[in-house]
């Protein structure tokens, strides 16, 4: 079960962390750091990086079950 939790973290992770990174193209069209992040704040596949790192947080510090 702990595997299962980090391998499916990290496929939230690489899923998240691929769309912040398509929305750097903002940059391009003159968006400042404030406003990029503004954006990627409420856009919800963003929020799987996060996610993802806290699944795979939580199922490293977890301890075994008896």
């Amino acid at each position: 079960m702990k595997f299962l939790s980090i391998i499916i973290g990290y496929i939230f992770m690489v899923i998240g962390f691929t769309y912040i990174l398509m929305y750097i193209n903002l940059f391009s069209f003159g968006y400042n750091f404030y406003e990029y992040f503004n954006y990627i704040s409420t856009r919800y596949e963003c929020y799987l990086f996060l996610i993802g790192l806290i699944m795979i947080i939580i199922s490293l510090y977890r301890r075994k079950s008896k």
